[in-house]
């Protein structure tokens, strides 16, 4: 005679956490915390995924339908597989030292060549890519049960508050400087109040491998030395150089990024502007790119009147004020700002007789949507022409670095002759170190090399001429308007998984996919592109800074909600209205992008922006949630919509051909083909 199994130790439920309203709002607050906290986290350690950001946000969009998928077998587990997965991530991001390297001669990828421990392996994007996945499926088991505990609208829109509350919190521990420790130990609480709503033990992952994978994460995580900026993990190190001095290296999420000179810095391109103009000096000067310091201390070597000097990163711009042994920040010369370079030239009414870009490669991304990186916009004709009506009658732009590819520099030096109508002079050193000037100091050499030292030639290149980058196609560093082998893969292999495990979702689970609406599907996919268009537009508009991102995440949630408020109080009856107000808007965005809307006063361009950009995404969120008001089966159309919204990410990489402003076109085509179909389900709603 066998013993019986005794059960787990398990608490009981707490009745305040068992409100289906409360369980929906921890559950999509932790869904959309946990996001992003994968998609900050994992890049840092498994650098080149960050270079690939939208396909972590394009596996949370999948697991969560496969989540709500398999949630509809109405089995329930004793316990949530979630912290398993969790533990399961972290031990394969940590351990096993994988990364991608993107070699490429018609793209560039900066950091390749100063990482030791990249390795060449595309084996890494899709493991990834499959392990976000499964967290969030496991996480999102619950949500489509919760979804249809209540009506559509209303569980939709706790559904947005606690996406949006999930926002904030991690806004909140990005704008403290927190490390991931905190993050998980967050996470941990999220999960342990939901294991308490739903009755799970103590001993269940949710309570007790979760905790795990915080104290594993906080041994293993690259030691305790980093600072977590909102950008970046920060590592300080020392190296002895060749003259015998000892230079502060700072590695940003394992890659060497810079360094602080104990003197002046041992790199050529730093001194180059006052070697061509030796008898010159300049009275205000801007750093763009500041760093930590050394281009600053260079400027005022030579004799600069005043320097306003603009950093992104907060964390780096503090290390130098705190370590540079020359203390270029504490001099009264000088004036620190915390902004985005192509936000601060907008802003500021002052002219420079010397503007710096100084070595401004980010080595990341600014937001999981779009392919735009930290410094894109600071890269684009319009942008040096703004710099150009930055300088003073006799003023003089420079910008150098390390640009690997001969394409590049010539890319470069074609955008600045675009904007300056002169052509540049240029200095290169080894390995593709460059140094350009322009400008009306340049100007006025009209073609005779300048007085303190020489000029190089624009290198020669084959093939097509590179395609110069604009405020719409901000592509730097790809050659030309192409989407590279590398994404074609990666997303062929993305649609390929979507489509098995969607499939895999609903024969483990019995349920066939009776319910899945391709209205819903394009919805999603449309609302994605349109989201990406005007995050984008936000970039430009206000700065390619992680508030700005999380700012405007958070204005379209606020949409959503207002949305779903005009359909609960109006009770819409018809969406043709809708649809035509939303072509109107798109036309508007089309005719008017953003770069018109670029106008002072600050005010009056938030104003104009906000409309332009806002005005679709509300209209957007209105025909969804009108279509969404009378589904019977919620779970259903908002596991489709989060389909779409992936495809829509695969979508997304047409505008490396196009350029950003197209997408609205792709975006009213969508909208159009579903427009038919709303029509029938509204007139329908009437006959009943």
């Amino acid at each position: 005679m066998t013993a019986a199994k005794r059960p787990l130790p398990s608490l009981p439920p707490i009745p305040f956490l068992r409100d289906p309203r409360v369980r929906l709002l921890l559950t999509s607050g932790s869904l959309l915390f946990t996001e992003l906290m994968l998609i900050r986290w994992i890049p840092s350690t498994v650098k080149y995924v960050g270079f690939f950001t939208n396909f972590l946000l394009m596996a949370s969009f999948l697991g969560i339908g496969i989540g709500i998928l398999l949630g509809r077998s109405g089995r329930k587990l004793p316990v949530s597989p979630f912290a398993w997965l969790l533990f399961g991530a972290v031990l394969f991001v940590l351990l096993a030292h994988l990364d991608v390297q993107v070699k490429s001669t018609d793209e560039i990828f900066f950091g390749l060549a100063e990482s030791t421990s990249a390795d060449t392996n595309f084996v890494v994007l899709p493991i990834v890519f499959v392990l976000v996945t499964a967290l969030m499926a496991a996480l999102a088991l619950p949500l489509g049960p919760l979804l249809k505990s209540q009506p559509p609208l209303q569980a939709y829109a706790f559904d947005i508050v606690g996406s949006m509350a999930g926002i904030a919190g991690f806004t909140i521990l990005s704008a403290l400087w927190t490390p991931p420790l905190v993050w998980f130990g967050v996470l941990a609480v999220l999960l342990l109040l939901l294991g308490l709503g739903s009755g799970l033990g103590p001993w269940s992952p949710i309570s007790g491998i979760a905790v795990v994978s915080v104290l594993y994460l906080a041994l293993l995580q690259q030691g305790w030395g980093a600072t977590w900026s909102p950008y970046y993990r920060i590592n300080l190190y020392d190296v002895k150089v060749p003259d015998g001095d000892t230079v502060t290296g700072i590695t940003v999420d394992g890659i060497p990024h810079q360094g602080i000179w104990p003197g002046q810095p041992g790199e050529k391109s730093y001194y180059q502007i006052y070697n061509w103009f030796p008898s010159k000096t300049y009275n205000e000067v801007l750093v763009i790119g500041a760093g930590t310091g050394n281009d600053v201390a260079v400027a005022l070597e030579h004799g600069a009147g005043h320097v306003d000097a603009v950093e992104i990163d907060p964390a780096i711009q503090q290390i130098g004020v705190d370590r540079h042994p020359l203390k270029p920040y504490a001099d009264p010369r000088v004036t620190r700002y915390v902004n985005d370079g192509r936000a601060f030239l907008r802003t500021t009414g002052k002219h420079y007789d010397l503007v710096i870009f100084a070595l401004p490669d980010s080595l990341t991304l600014v937001s999981s949507t779009g392919n735009v990186r930290l410094e894109s916009f600071l890269f684009t004709v319009e942008a040096f022409q703004s710099v150009r009506d930055h300088l003073t009658s006799d003023g003089t732009f420079v910008l150098y670095n390390s640009y690997r590819e001969p394409w590049l520099v010539t890319k470069i030096d074609s955008m600045l002759e675009t904007a300056f109508t002169t052509k540049p002079i240029l200095r290169i050193f080894d390995a593709e170190q460059v140094v350009f000037a322009d400008g009306p100091a340049v100007g006025t050499l009209n073609g005779v090399a300048p007085p303190g030292d020489e000029v190089n030639p624009v290198p020669v290149v084959d093939g097509p001429a590179p395609t110069q980058s604009t405020d719409d196609w901000p592509f730097l560093y790809l050659r030309n308007a192409s989407i590279q082998p590398h994404y074609l893969i990666a997303l062929a292999f993305v649609l390929l998984f979507a489509l098995f495990s969607v499939g895999g979702a609903a024969r483990v689970t019995k349920t066939p996919l009776r319910g899945f609406s391709p209205h819903f599907f394009v919805l999603g996919s449309a609302f994605m592109l349109l989201e990406t268009k005007s995050l984008v537009s936000f970039s430009l508009l206000f700065g390619t800074t992680w508030l700005v991102n999380a700012l405007a995440f958070f204005a379209i949630l606020g949409t959503v909600l207002l949305a779903i408020l005009v359909n609960s109080l109006l009770k819409v009856r018809r969406s043709r209205p809708l649809y035509v107000l939303l072509f109107a808007a798109l036309v508007v965005a089309f005719v008017l992008p953003p770069e018109q809307l670029l106008m002072d006063p600050p005010w009056l361009r938030y104003l104009l922006a906000a409309v332009v950009a806002f005005t679709p995404v509300f209209l957007a969120n209105l025909i969804f949630t009108f279509s969404f008001r009378d589904t019977k089966i919620a779970d259903m159309a908002f596991a489709s919509n989060l389909l779409g919204a992936m495809v829509g990410g695969v979508i997304e990489y047409a505008a490396l051909i196009t350029g950003y402003r197209a997408l609205l076109i792709a975006v009213a085509v969508l909208y159009r083909s579903e427009e038919h179909t709303s029509e029938l389900q509204s007139r329908q709603y009437l006959v009943c």
